[in-house]
Parts: C-alpha cells; sequence; structure tokens
C-alpha cells in the first residue's frame, strides 16, 4: 500500500485508523451540533455511522485510509478524517471526509490534524499532490482550505446530484511537493500560536 494504515500522533491529535470500535464514540462526536443538518455538507447522521465507518474500513483494503480523530488530553473521539481517491500512480490523493463535534472547532485540532496527513503524504509517501474539494456554498470549508496554504484549481460545475436532489458545485483546491515546505512551515507557525 502507497500510503501506509497507520497510527499518526501529534501534540494534541492521534489519528487512528478507522476501526468498528470508533462507531459509538463517533456516533457521541457528531451529535454535538448536528452537523449533519448542513444541507451543503456530507456529514453522517448517528443512525449511519455504522454503515459510514464500516464502507470506510473496505476502502481502506484499497488505500483510502480513513481515521477517527482523538484527543490527547480527554481520550475522546472528536470527529474524523481520511484520504481518498489515493491514485499511487500519480502519486496524488485527496484529503477530505472531514468533520468534528462543535466543542473543537476553531482549536488546533483541524490544523494538526491536517498536518499530520500532510506530513505522512509529502514527507512519508513522497507525494507529489494532495487535492482539496468542497461544496461552493460551504464556505467554511472553503476557508479553512485556503488557511492551510491550498491553491484553487477551479469549479466543477454541477458536479455531483445531493441528496436533496440540488446540484453541488465543487471547489477543488490543491497543494503541490514543491509548495509543502511553506505549507509545512505555516502550519507549524498556526500550531505554536
Amino acid at each position: 500500500m502507497w500510503i501506509g494504515n497507520e497510527t499518526l500522533e501529534g501534540q494534541w491529535t492521534t489519528l487512528e485508523p478507522l476501526e468498528e470500535t470508533h462507531i459509538e464514540p463517533l456516533k457521541k462526536a457528531v451529535s454535538e451540533g448536528e452537523s449533519w443538518k448542513l444541507w451543503f455538507a456530507s456529514v453522517p447522521t448517528p443512525e449511519a455511522m455504522p454503515d459510514y465507518v464500516n464502507r470506510a474500513m473496505q476502502d481502506a483494503r484499497e488505500g483510502n485510509i480513513a481515521y477517527a480523530v482523538r484527543l490527547k488530553s480527554s481520550g475522546e473521539i472528536v470527529g474524523t478524517t481520511r484520504y481518498y481517491h489515493v491514485d499511487e500512480a500519480n502519486r496524488r490523493a485527496m484529503i477530505g471526509y472531514t468533520w468534528y463535534s462543535d466543542s473543537v472547532k476553531r482549536t488546533p485540532v483541524n490544523t494538526e490534524c491536517k498536518y499530520l496527513l500532510l506530513s505522512h503524504l509529502f514527507e512519508g509517501a513522497n507525494a507529489i499532490a494532495v487535492e482539496f474539494r468542497t461544496h461552493f456554498f460551504n464556505q467554511t470549508s472553503r476557508a479553512a482550505i485556503e488557511r492551510l496554504g491550498a491553491k484553487q484549481d477551479g469549479i466543477l460545475r454541477h458536479h455531483q446530484i445531493m441528496k436533496d436532489g440540488s446540484f453541488r458545485d465543487t471547489v477543488v483546491y490543491s497543494i503541490i511537493a514543491s509548495e509543502w515546505p511553506a505549507v509545512k512551515a505555516n502550519l507549524l507557525s498556526k500550531l505554536r500560536d
């Protein structure tokens, strides 16, 4: 497997490859804030969590690694994130399917998670590029991706049909290997603040 399916550890968080034991803690995490009610987001409901985790575990066998996000201070599971559309031949992957409980929003958690994922990809797997995608109307996600230092590549218009039947315009961002040193310095600076 091109990207190793291993635990990634930072100062505030540990990213653990998703397992069935994460289902109940993730149900609790997703219930805080009810993010699944956002029409432009793809966040599972508590009831859908078993299917969500089992599907992610199946995808991991194909190199698409999903993680539960654990706070080191409390041991609590507070969300999830993953690599998907992993393309070993072209040394590219996407990072997404990220959501957190409300209690850790506007904390170092997302910054550190992205730092761990990007470091693992660029430094551990010698990636050429990483891509992020989000709904055009998900301004919170777009701002977070831009704060990482990713650059907007474009917008895929009417890219997907949403659950409610509306069309999703998908904003595509990327970070390429030559940009990683500056992005890394930026993320480390944010984590020190």
